[in-house]
């Protein structure tokens, strides 16, 4: 009976902690980066003919995290 509790707190804690490194990771998702929002909102303001807002600057490649896959 002592051993299966014990086993049982493990298989507990080790969820636990897949779930919190879980949460470190970074979700792919839909929304536009700002440089994509930047950029959209350039040819919707040439295209009406508006002022053009300062050109956006090419963000640094991203790199993977290595939580990412828990995700």
């Amino acid at each position: 009976m002592m051993r299966a509790r014990h086993t049982i707190r493990i298989i507990l804690l080790i969820g636990a902690v897949a779930v919190a490194f879980s949460a470190c990771g970074r979700r792919p998702s839909t929304l536009d980066t700002p440089y994509e929002a930047a950029t959209e909102a350039r040819k919707q303001a040439e295209e009406d003919g508006a002022p053009l807002p300062p050109a956006p600057e090419k963000p640094v490649e991203d790199r993977p995290f290595i939580l990412d896959g828990l995700i």
